[in-house]
């Protein structure tokens, strides 16, 4: 099957961790041949260190300053998933960069949904020591509000493939467009 070029604008993806950004992103990948840009990645990547020093050695109003000038730097991309990290939607600044770049689409998923997703990884310091549904739920209600603010659509992962997602959030695009 050949790729096939669907959309003119980049999807920007947000969601909590574990919800399904970079298995989706990586499907997109695949379908559309779009370029993916995972953002904390690419931030680690030219800094030559972790998420994690880079807070520790610059702290976190460098490393948010770094994602919304990626953001920035983005928009001259097309057919492009850029993948955000949780923190860039929790920014003002950053949604308005996020809906220059193109659809911004919220994926979703249930504090247990999220708990399965993430317990084995050792590579999210913000939960690394509580990875509990109450946590999780409780910083989650706590990033909703912003995250769904800064959505064009929201897609709910619980319970579906990455195919069903992906099939849903082309026709949701597709009728954005219309």
């Amino acid at each position: 099957m050949t790729p096939i070029q669907v959309f003119n604008n980049n999807i920007v993806l947000i969601a909590f961790m574990g919800a399904g950004k970079t298995t989706i992103s990586d499907y997109l990948n695949t379908l559309f041949a779009m370029d993916v840009i995972e953002m904390d990645q690419i931030i680690a990547e030219r800094e030559g260190m972790s998420i994690s020093d880079i807070f520790a050695e610059h702290g976190e109003q460098y490393f948010r300053d770094a994602e919304t000038n990626l953001l920035i730097e983005m928009q001259s991309r097309k057919n492009t998933v850029i993948s955000c990290g949780g923190g860039v939607p929790l920014r003002e600044v950053n949604v308005v960069e996020m809906r220059k770049n193109g659809k911004v689409v919220l994926l979703t998923a249930t504090p247990e949904t999220i708990l399965e997703r993430v317990k084995d990884d050792h590579n999210r310091p913000l939960i690394e020591n509580n990875k509990t549904v109450e946590f999780i739920a409780d910083l989650m209600e706590k990033r909703r509000e912003k995250y769904e603010a800064a959505a064009d659509i929201i897609i709910v992962t619980d319970g579906k493939s990455k195919l069903e997602i992906c099939e849903e959030l082309v026709q949701r695009l597709l009728e954005e467009d219309k």
